[in-house]
C-alpha cells in the first residue's frame, strides 16, 4: 500500500530483457535501507526488490505489468518516481494507492501558469470499465506515474492536474512533454463504490 507521495525521482542504470520480462536496475539514495522482497512503487507500479548492490537495486516487471504500464518504455538514464510502501504509523499525505496500475495515459497539453503547471492527460475510454470505477471525477484523486494528484476538468477520457514547483522538480514530471506516456491508477475507493452500486 502506498500514498502517492514520491520519495525520489531516481535514475535507471540498466534494463535487461529476459523472455517476456524486463529487469530494471535503479540507483537511488536509500538503497542501503532496502532488503530483498521489499515492495517499491516505480512510476506507481508496485514491484519487488530481487537484487541489491552497494548503490543499486533490481526489480522485475512481468508481461502483465508491461502491458498495463509505461515501464517497458524506460531506458538507461530515464528517471523513475519511487515510493516505498506506507508505514501504518504515519500520516496519509496523499490518498490510498495500491501500486496496481490500471492503464496508461498520454500527456496532451502542458501549460505554464505563473509558477505552476497544468498538465492534461487523455486515456482510452471503455464504458464498461467506467461503470466499474475506472474514471476520474472533479476534485477526486488519481495517481499519475505514482504521484497522488487532485484532478479537475474531467471528461469521459481526460483530466487535468495542477503541479506545484516542488512536485515538478522532485518527480519525473519535469521530463514530461506532449506525447509522454504515463501510468494511471484510478481511485480504489471509487472502484469499490461503483462495485457496490452495481450489486442488485
Amino acid at each position: 500500500m502506498f500514498s502517492g507521495i514520491v520519495e525520489e525521482a531516481a535514475k535507471v542504470v540498466a534494463v535487461r530483457k529476459e523472455s517476456e520480462n524486463i529487469h530494471l536496475t535503479i540507483n537511488c539514495s536509500f538503497v542501503n535501507e532496502l532488503k530483498i522482497d521489499q515492495s517499491i512503487a516505480h512510476n506507481g507500479v508496485c514491484l519487488t526488490v530481487v537484487d541489491l548492490t552497494e548503490d543499486t537495486y533490481t526489480v522485475t516487471a512481468i508481461k502483465e505489468t508491461l502491458e498495463r504500464s509505461n515501464l517497458g518504455l524506460l531506458k538507461i538514464d530515464d528517471k523513475v518516481n519511487l515510493e516505498r510502501s506506507m508505514l501504518m504509523n504515519g500520516r496519509l499525505d496523499g490518498h490510498i494507492v495500491q501500486g496496481h496500475v490500471d492503464q496508461t495515459a498520454r500527456c496532451t497539453k502542458i501549460e505554464e501558469a505563473d509558477g505552476s503547471w497544468y498538465f492534461t492527460f487523455e486515456y482510452d475510454y471503455d464504458k464498461e470499465m467506467a461503470k466499474k470505477g475506472y474514471l476520474t471525477v472533479d476534485k477526486g484523486s488519481a495517481t499519475v506515474n505514482g504521484v497522488s494528484l487532485t484532478v479537475f476538468n474531467t471528461t469521459d477520457n481526460s483530466f487535468q492536474v495542477a503541479i506545484i514547483p516542488y512536485t515538478y522538480e522532485h518527480t519525473n514530471f519535469h521530463q514530461f512533454e506532449v506525447g509522454t506516456i504515463v501510468n494511471l491508477e484510478f481511485d480504489i475507493i471509487g472502484k469499490y463504490i461503483s462495485r457496490i452500486a452495481a450489486i442488485k
